[in-house]
C-alpha cells in the first residue's frame, strides 16, 4: 500500500497517474481535504483502494504493517496565506507526525518542499545546502522550517528512506482547482480565450523588462516522475545510486524561462496570434516576489535520476492541446 496525501491535488493526482499507468499500482490510499467543489474530478480517472480525509489518516495508520511508503504532498500551498497558525498546523506539525510514524515503523517518507524556501534568490537555488535561506512569505518559511527539522533529526527518528522535493514552478493538467495559485500557463489559456490578450506584470525591478521575470517552469508529469522514481526505488529496496540518497532535492528543469515565453507558448499552442498586455504588480506581491528562479540539478542527477525534462514548448503544447482544448481536461 502506498499512501499519497494531497492525492486529489495537482501533483498528487499525477503521481497516482504515474503509479497506475507505468507501474500498474492500484493499491493506493488517497488522502486529502477537498475544498474546491470540482476538485474531485482529479480522482475520477485514478485507480485506488480508498480515500481518507486528512484528519482520519493518523488514526488509520495506527497498527498497520502494510504501508510501503508515504508520499506527503498535502499542505497549504498558497503563498498568500497569512494565518501562520494554520501554516504551522498543516505544513509543520502534520508533516512531523507523519515523519515520526514512518521513522518508528521503518516506512519510506517523501514530501513536498518548495522553491519558495529560497526567497529572493540572493543565495542561489542550490539544494546542496539550505543554510541561511530567507523565504519571502509564511508559506515558504513553513516549508523551510520542516526541511531544517528533517535534516536535524537523529538516526532513531529518521525513516529508512526519505526525500524532500523543492518544486519550482509546476504547471499542467489537474491544477484547475487552484484558482489564483494556478500556473500562469492556465491563466493565459483562460484570459486569452476570454479577452484575446494575456496580462503580465510590468518590469518593476531595475533591469527587468516587461514580462521578463524568469522562472524554472517544470511540467507536472516530470515533477511526478521524479517522486515516483524515488518511491519505487525505495519500495523495491534498491539504492538509487551507490551512496545514501536521503536528503532534499530540487525539482525543476535547470533552465529559467520568462513569463513572456510561457504565455507565448500557450497562445501558439492554441494556434492563435499571441497578444500580451502589461500591468502593474499587485501591492500584496511587491517585496515578496521572486524575479528569477533556476534550479541547480546536479544533486538529483547524482542520485540517479537522469531522465530528460520536457522543454517548455513541448510541455505547454501537451497541456494545451491534449487537456485544456479538450472537453474533458483532466489527466
Amino acid at each position: 500500500m502506498i499512501v499519497i496525501t494531497g492525492g486529489a491535488g495537482m501533483i498528487g493526482s499525477i503521481i497516482a497517474w504515474h503509479l497506475n499507468s507505468k507501474f500498474g499500482r492500484k493499491d493506493l490510499t488517497i488522502v486529502d481535504s477537498i475544498q474546491h467543489p470540482e476538485q474531485w474530478q482529479n480522482l475520477v480517472k485514478r485507480q485506488y483502494a480508498q480515500y481518507l480525509d486528512k484528519d482520519q489518516l493518523m488514526a488509520w495508520l495506527e497498527g498497520r504493517d502494510d504501508v510501503e511508503a508515504i508520499v506527503h504532498m498535502g499542505a497549504i500551498s498558497a503563498t498568500t496565506e497569512r494565518d501562520f497558525n494554520k501554516l504551522v498546523a498543516d505544513n509543520i506539525h502534520y508533516s512531523q507526525n507523519l515523519w515520526t510514524w514512518c521513522a518508528r515503523n521503518k516506512v519510506p517518507f517523501f514530501y513536498a518542499s518548495s522553491a519558495a524556501t529560497y526567497g529572493d534568490g540572493t543565495l542561489g537555488y542550490d539544494d546542496a545546502s539550505i543554510e541561511n535561506l530567507r523565504p519571502l512569505n509564511g508559506y515558504g518559511y513553513s516549508k523551510h522550517f520542516f526541511d531544517q527539522w528533517a535534516l536535524n533529526q537523529t538516526s532513531d527518528n529518521t525513516p529508512p528512506s526519505w526525500a524532500g522535493f523543492k518544486f519550482f514552478n509546476v504547471y499542467g493538467p489537474n491544477e484547475y482547482h487552484k484558482e489564483r495559485m494556478a500556473s500562469v500557463a492556465y491563466h493565459t489559456f483562460n484570459q486569452f480565450s476570454q479577452t484575446g490578450t494575456m496580462k503580465l506584470f510590468k518590469g518593476t525591478k531595475a533591469g527587468v523588462e516587461d514580462g521578463m521575470q524568469m522562472r524554472d517552469f517544470v511540467y507536472v508529469k516530470d515533477a511526478a516522475s521524479v517522486v515516483v522514481h524515488f518511491v519505487m526505488s525505495s519500495t523495491q529496496a534498491k539504492q538509487l545510486n551507490q551512496g545514501n540518497t536521503n536528503g532534499i532535492y530540487n525539482i525543476g528543469t535547470g533552465e529559467a524561462r520568462s513569463f513572456k515565453d510561457l504565455a507565448t507558448a500557450v497562445m501558439v499552442g492554441m494556434h492563435r496570434e499571441p497578444s500580451i498586455t502589461y500591468i502593474d504588480m499587485p501591492i500584496d506581491l511587491q517585496g515578496k516576489y521572486q524575479y528569477f528562479t533556476e534550479a541547480t540539478m546536479t544533486k538529483l542527477k547524482a542520485a540517479g535520476y537522469v531522465t530528460p525534462f520536457t522543454s517548455l514548448e513541448e510541455g505547454v503544447r501537451d497541456y494545451v492541446q491534449n487537456y485544456l482544448l479538450q472537453d474533458d481536461p483532466y489527466c
